[in-house]
């Protein structure tokens, strides 16, 4: 009998929890892609099965001196851990989307330990080598993509504070690089620094000559100087 065939080709289908390969699970999640400025930043995560952690959450919904206590406690009790970036040079050539996903592979790509399995949070993969499953709102429902969270989200916002620093005229400590009231009116005033996304529409729409070669090029030094502080810790 002849085999009929499909009118349609068959869609891959993903995976459900059921089906993750015995071995180390990996959680990623990343945070910084919504800002005006400053590098998005992903975490991965093998937690330890023999050093549970209490509190693990979806990042936003913690305070910020809950997200500090775990930050350290993730560092201290998870099996491996990496924080990877990718730069505002990197998203404004790339686009966003594929710059968060460069960052969440070479967050995986980083891990001491190799991953039988990657859960990353929302619904998108980056490309790996791994198998991988996206899971919707799995900062919340995933222990390790939560503390991936947590480890990105920490990150980020110290990276802020640092550029705060150089810079306070910006108020990075407060808004961390979103589009509010202040950072625009910033942005009016002082023009746009090295970290600042020129392919962002806030961004990229106003008139921003404000800032001239050699500040430009202070604001790059000053950026290197908050990654080399970063990577210090």
């Amino acid at each position: 009998m002849r085999s009929r065939k499909s009118s349609a080709p068959e869609l891959p289908t993903q995976l459900g929890l059921e089906w993750v390969r015995e071995g180390l699970l990996c959680g990623v999640d990343e945070a910084g892609r919504g800002p005006l400025a400053g590098p998005v930043v992903a975490a991965a995560v093998i937690l330890d099965d023999q050093h549970p952690i209490k509190g693990l959450n979806d990042s936003k919904v913690l305070s910020e001196k809950k997200r500090e206590q775990l930050f350290d406690e993730i560092r201290a009790k998870a099996l491996c851990f990496c924080i990877a970036e990718a730069t505002v040079e990197e998203i404004d050539r790339i686009n966003i989307l594929q710059a968060t996903m460069l960052a969440m592979r070479r967050a995986v790509e980083g891990l001491r330990l190799k991953p039988a399995h990657v859960q990353v949070d929302g619904n998108r993969l980056p490309v790996l080598r791994i198998p991988a499953e996206a899971i919707v709102k799995g900062d919340a429902l995933v222990p390790a993509i939560s503390a991936a969270s947590i480890l990105a989200k920490v990150h980020r916002d110290r990276f802020c504070l640092q550029m705060h620093e150089q810079h306070p005229e910006y108020g990075f400590d407060s808004h961390k690089g979103y589009g509010t009231k202040e950072h625009l009116d910033a942005l009016r005033l002082h023009g746009a620094t090295a970290w600042h996304r020129q392919s962002f529409a806030p961004v990229r729409s106003l008139d921003l000559g404000g800032l001239g070669a050699s500040a430009v090029q202070g604001a790059v030094r000053s950026a290197m100087s908050v990654e080399s502080a970063l990577n210090e810790e």
